[in-house]
């Protein structure tokens, strides 16, 4: 009796310890896939770029059945389970053929099923497909008859072709399809889903082996799938189908896998942008620049159309986001100075500024700041001034307005790097010492399109749409634009034709930063606001590279595509604006009609007389190193110096030398090293000096 129930125990206890493990239902197994790749699209649905987040292994979107190429469908049952509609998840007669095998030696095919592997790969405690075990491939017979009660065959071989591994570490028929061939799995030719058939029992065989296991389906055509297979398994593909037009944006925006995120950007001025750059930064040569960026917003709703964080190239540092990093602005920064001045009435367009030599006491010692090309053009009005991008009359109307005051008219306008207070950044800080990023260079400029008021830029589709606030006035706002695009009041510095000129209205700023590490132009239309970047992400100084020869060119390339079917118009003068005719004494710029805030615009305009200057010290400007020539005689290298204001009765003293009176302008012989020449009012008090070398 026991003999005859120990045989049913046993049974029993095998049949229990091969239980098949509770699998997901297809619903879940789909719901749960997660890609390796994330994907980033345009405002109009088109795909962008793609970047992988998963490095497990790479997988695509799950590919339904219906969007497989038939051939390939058709090809893989064939090889790998040519009784698949037909059985109940295990093959018995592929079983029977294979215990034949074994006891007569002849080599065997196998008798694991799609169904059977499919379970293996939703069950991780079951053995992976090809094992010999007889008790795990019970557990995987059993398992596959229970998949097969609760899912479609349909089903069954969907999930086998996006969960079974290809080539190399690509997983599921979409990374295999786009790895091998660049192509979607629908777009597979009956010759390319041979291929890709055979590499599912050996994902890693050499290409020989997989052609010669491709031609049992196709043995008239054996050569030309072995060229193939060589071609296919010995190329590398970028495993993506987009155009690669946004990298560093999907970096920034693209971070957990699977994500489809969509942005405000237009994929058309996206493309164009880039190329707009890609071709300057071709022609300048990466041994004079490397690097640029290119940021595109629509000014009415703050949509990001554009947002080109590099182009590669020459490039030391490509995956550096250039439109997201902080740089020192240069001259970029002018335009928020003067119109803070002008809406507090403290300047107008024409008022009088002095471009000449001056120095500031700072708790670092003397502030001398310099023009970009090394001249002093002396009294010229803020248009002139902004427009010519003039630093010392930018740097007298700091003074004017106090660093404070314009630290937080920068930080409220969007500039977040200035983490500092205005003291730390002091008078530098009008010629643009701060570090900026495009991206807030372009949503500050957009406040002037709408007229002083700012709100932040979008770039997702999904970005809240808040409110823009008053940040500079209307009127200001509206002197700054006309300002930045008058061609005439920039031509002292810029010339009558260079490439801010455009056929329609457009206001426009540049800037270069300290050592020519930096190329801005920043501007804006009536309807976008472009913003361009061009230097080394590294930080070396760019060569031979000018304010209208770096980033200037391809903001108005990009200009220009944007206006080619609706130019740009000038914006209506908003109330608060008075126009007249004036004219300035001494004929120190041409009479034109000029603009003003209603109340202070006056007809005459002349610079303060010298009775009304501050005495001071013009020339040698502290700091100023001189070189004595051995080929010119020494007694025709003497210094002029040069004195302004109201100086009567004050006396010049050198290294305690006293030269007598200031008025004189005495030509000096000043010998080899470092001297101190004072101005001394009738009191004895020295009110300014200027410390300067001889070698």
């Amino acid at each position: 009796m026991v003999l005859l129930l120990l045989p049913i125990v046993v049974m029993l206890l095998f049949w229990l310890a091969t239980t098949p493990p509770i699998l997901p239902s297809y619903g879940r197994v789909v719901a749960a896939w997660q890609p390796s790749e994330s994907w980033l699209y345009d405002r109009n649905g088109q795909l962008l770029d793609s970047q992988r987040v998963n490095f497990h292994a790479r997988r695509l979107a799950w590919v339904p059945l219906g969007q497989i190429a038939s051939p390939l469908v058709e090809t893989v049952v064939a090889s790998e389970d040519k009784r698949f509609r037909d059985h109940g998840g295990v093959d018995w007669l592929a079983i029977a053929s294979a215990v034949k095998a074994r006891f007569s030696g002849e080599r065997s095919r196998g008798a694991s099923t799609i169904s059977m592997q499919v379970a293996a790969f939703l069950a991780p405690g079951l053995a992976a497909p090809g094992t010999r075990s007889w008790f795990d491939k019970v557990r995987q017979m059993r398992t596959a008859r229970a998949l097969e009660a609760r899912w479609s065959k349909d089903q069954i071989l969907e999930a086998y072709l996006n969960l079974a591994g290809f080539r190399g570490e690509a997983q599921g028929i979409g990374a295999a399809a786009l790895g091998l061939f660049g192509k979607t799995p629908a777009t597979l030719t009956g010759d390319e889903a041979r291929l890709v058939a055979a590499l599912l029992p050996d994902p890693a065989a050499a290409p020989a082996a997989v052609a010669a296991r491709a031609c049992h389906t196709r043995p008239d055509d054996c050569a030309r799938l072995r060229d193939m297979a060589n071609a296919m398994l010995g190329s590398q593909r970028q495993l993506a189908l987009d155009p690669g037009l946004a990298p560093h944006l999907s970096v920034k925006l693209l971070t957990q896998p699977g994500m489809r995120v969509a942005t405000t950007l237009d994929r058309g001025i996206q493309a164009m942008a880039t190329a707009a750059l890609r071709r300057q930064l071709l022609g300048l040569g990466s041994a004079r620049a490397r690097d640029g960026a290119v940021v595109v917003v629509d000014n009415e709703s703050g949509d990001v159309l554009a947002y080109v964080g590099g182009v590669g190239g020459g490039s030391t540092a490509a995956s550096v986001d250039g439109a997201d990093a902080y740089r020192q602005a240069g001259s970029t920064l002018k335009p928020f100075l003067y119109g803070m001045v002008m809406e507090r009435g403290y300047l107008t367009p024409a008022s009088i500024l002095d471009d000449s030599p001056v120095q500031l006491d700072t708790a670092s010692g003397l502030y001398v700041p310099q023009n970009y090309d090394h001249v002093f053009k002396g009294p010229v009005s803020v248009r002139s001034a902004l427009a010519g991008s003039l630093n010392v009359p930018a740097v007298r109307t700091l003074v004017i307005g106090g660093t404070e005051a314009f630290r937080d008219r920068l930080w409220d306008t969007g500039y977040r790097g200035l983490t500092e207070d205005g003291q730390y950044y002091g008078f530098s800080l009008a010629l643009g010492s701060a570090e900026v990023t495009l991206l807030e260079q372009a949503a500050a400029y957009r406040s002037f399109a709408l007229g002083g008021r700012w709100s932040p830029l979008r770039l997702r589709a999904s970005d809240p749409r808040i409110a823009p606030r008053r940040v500079l006035s209307e009127q200001a706002s509206w002197l700054v634009g006309s300002i930045l695009s008058d061609p005439l009041a920039r031509s002292g510095t810029f010339g009558l034709d260079s490439a801010l000129k455009l056929p329609f209205w457009a206001a426009v700023k540049t800037g270069t930063s300290k050592a020519m590490r930096d190329n801005w132009c920043v501007g804006w239309s009536e309807r976008y606001t472009v913003a361009v970047w061009i230097g080394n992400l590294e930080g070396d100084s760019m060569k031979a590279v000018s304010g209208t020869s770096g980033a200037a060119p391809v903001w108005r390339d990009v200009m220009m595509a944007l206006h080619a079917h609706a130019p740009g118009r000038a914006p209506p003068m908003p109330a608060g604006i008075e126009t007249r005719p004036i004219r300035f004494a001494g004929g120190l710029e041409s009479p034109r009609q000029e603009y003003f805030l209603k109340g202070t615009g006056q007809a005459v305009q002349m610079a303060a007389p010298a009775a009304a200057r501050r005495p001071r010290i013009t020339n040698p400007v502290s700091g100023s190193v001189y070189a004595l020539d051995p080929d010119i005689p020494i007694d025709r290298q003497r210094l002029g110096f040069a004195v302004t204001g109201e100086v009567t009765g004050h006396r010049l003293v050198l290294d305690r030398r006293d030269l007598g009176d200031a008025e004189n302008a005495p030509m000096v012989l000043a010998g080899p090293g470092v001297h101190r020449l004072a101005l001394v009012d009738p009191s004895g008090r020295v009110v300014d000096q200027s410390r300067f070398t001889v070698r």
